[in-house]
């Protein structure tokens, strides 16, 4: 089987002026690479890539032949055309080209996911029975409390609601970016809705040098939050997550803002986090999102993937590692989860049953497709 066709669309939502704000940068709404391949056999996969900056490096990659290397390829060896696009990171090409390796990265996860699509479909199976098997259901929890400018307490409470009824049992919430007086309010109030018996998370997103984050985690404890997240700055994250964790007895958690494995390989030597949030469409793909997932169940650690339940889930399913999978109902905040599959996986009560279509199980809404992307390759 050969790849004969390349298809790239850049989907965005647009911002409509009152953006959401995690501890201090800006998440967009939408800002995804769309691949999509067909083979000589007649199947075809789709795959997505998440950026947080620019998304135009990797445009440029695409418009300038990235793609020439993609076609021609064997889809059912993924982790040969993993490698062979991941090794441009350090090759003059790249820099011939004007390839940067951010954007490398990103397309190389967006392409193994349509590979592995590929392969699920070639074989009959589901992704995550391929993986593993080792469930049909997984545990799911919402993202939520962003900063929003003039966000009142009173509009967090009507956010909580809304989301409680909608049948969540698992809640992250937002932190790191005002002073923890008024985060230990805004969180205080979060869990006054969802009650005592729903699971809180709280994400910092690297908002805290080290003496905030054990203060904070010291006073969150009352709360009895299930992890905290990215607790500490950038700058020394893997060290002062480790001395961290010597002060807390809240479970910590890290890995999404890793650009490659070896990062996350690095948290785990470090023993500093009981859950690893490493994300698939941002670096590595299922090629490296399985071996991730395999070095945590060898190191009691546990998997909580960065976003896109519907993909995740099958990485989750697969592994006795397996903890959670997150995701964006309010469709203000992610419009995709909402429209870009038809008839994707349910989410109810806290669990996200996966199907039994071959592959990733997801087909794309054209209508979506057309309203958010556009169309570059």
């Amino acid at each position: 089987m050969k790849i004969t066709k390349l298809q790239v669309d850049i989907l965005r939502a647009p911002e409509t002026g009152r953006p959401h704000w995690v501890s201090h940068f800006i998440v967009p709404k939408a800002n995804e690479i769309l691949v999509r391949l067909g083979t000589d056999e007649g199947i075809e996969g789709i795959g997505l890539a998440t950026s947080y900056t620019p998304i135009e490096a990797a445009i440029h990659a695409f418009r300038t032949g990235i793609g020439d290397l993609i076609v021609g390829a064997d889809p059912l060896a993924p982790e040969q055309l993993y490698q062979k696009l991941f090794a441009l990171t350090w090759q003059r090409r790249s820099q011939e080209k004007g390839w940067s390796r951010e954007a490398i990265i990103r397309i190389s996860a967006a392409v193994d996911i349509a590979v592995w699509d590929i392969v699920g479909k070639a074989a009959g199976l589901p992704l995550y029975r391929l993986f593993g098997g080792y469930r049909d259901e997984v545990p799911c929890y919402v993202t939520c409390a962003y900063y929003r400018d003039g966000k009142t307490m009173s509009e967090l409470r009507d956010e909580m609601q809304m989301l409680k009824a909608q049948g969540h049992t698992g809640f992250k919430a937002k932190a790191g970016g005002v002073t923890l007086d008024e985060d230990m309010a805004r969180l205080a109030l979060v869990r006054e809705v969802i009650g005592a018996d729903k699971e809180l998370m709280i994400d910092v997103n690297r908002g805290w040098d080290l003496a905030t984050a054990i203060e904070g985690a010291r006073r969150l404890e009352e709360l009895k939050p299930r992890w905290l997240e990215e607790p500490v700055r950038w700058a020394d994250d893997r060290r002062e997550l480790k001395l961290l964790a010597q002060k807390t007895r809240i479970p910590l958690s890290a890995g999404e803002s890793e650009l490659t494995s070896y990062g996350c390989r690095a948290l785990l030597e470090e023993q500093a986090i009981q859950i690893l949030q490493f994300d698939c469409t941002m670096m590595g793909g299922f090629t490296e999102g399985r071996k991730l997932s395999a070095l945590c169940e060898l190191n009691n650690v546990q998997v909580a993937p960065h976003h896109d339940c519907f993909i995740h889930a099958h990485i989750v399913a697969a592994s006795p590692a397996g903890c959670i999978v997150e995701s964006f109902t309010d469709p203000e905040r992610d419009p995709l989860q909402a429209e870009l599959f038809q008839d994707p996986p349910k989410i109810a009560n806290g669990k996200l049953k996966l199907k039994e279509q071959p592959g990733l199980g997801l087909t794309l809404s054209e209508a979506a497709v057309k309203k958010f992307g556009t169309r570059i390759l």
